[in-house]
């Protein structure tokens, strides 16, 4: 669901690991890079790979060109680009902590297991985004050979 509508797509975390693979192939180009490319690199399912970049485009993580000569670029520098933003931008549905609320029941002490679920969860959502803010596409970038 995207703003309370079903897409039929949804971010998942595996959306994450791809996006910031592809992001940083995109950071070693100097140039356009097509979606087919950055696939074949990934050796990720082309389909599902342009699903991912069409959304960091939409969220003005990627500049897009159409055509025979087109293919995706990173909007701002990899220095400059959190995964955070980038985790932002998917808009995942899921927190990581979603099968611990998922695991309770509906009788009184699984409710009041899954409201002190929900305060750990939400403690654990934001120090995730406060380490992803801490590291760039470059950081990554600069790990891989």
């Amino acid at each position: 669901m995207i703003n309370g509508k079903a897409t039929g797509i949804s971010p998942s975390h595996k959306w994450f690991g791809l996006s910031l693979q592809a992001l940083v192939v995109l950071s070693k180009q100097d140039s356009l890079c097509p979606s087919c490319d950055i696939a074949e690199h990934l050796q990720s399912e082309p389909t599902l790979l342009r699903k991912i970049l069409a959304k960091l485009a939409k969220e003005n993580i990627l500049e897009t060109r159409e055509g025979r000569e087109g293919g995706y670029r990173l909007k701002k520098s990899p220095e400059e680009l959190t995964l955070a933003e980038v985790y932002k931008a998917l808009q995942m549905e899921q927190s990581v902590c979603t099968g611990m609320r998922d695991a309770t029941g509906g009788h009184p002490f699984g409710t009041d297991m899954k409201a002190a679920f929900r305060d750990i969860s939400e403690e654990l959502d934001r120090s995730m985004l406060e380490v992803l803010g801490k590291h760039t596409i470059a950081d990554l970038a600069g790990r891989t050979g």
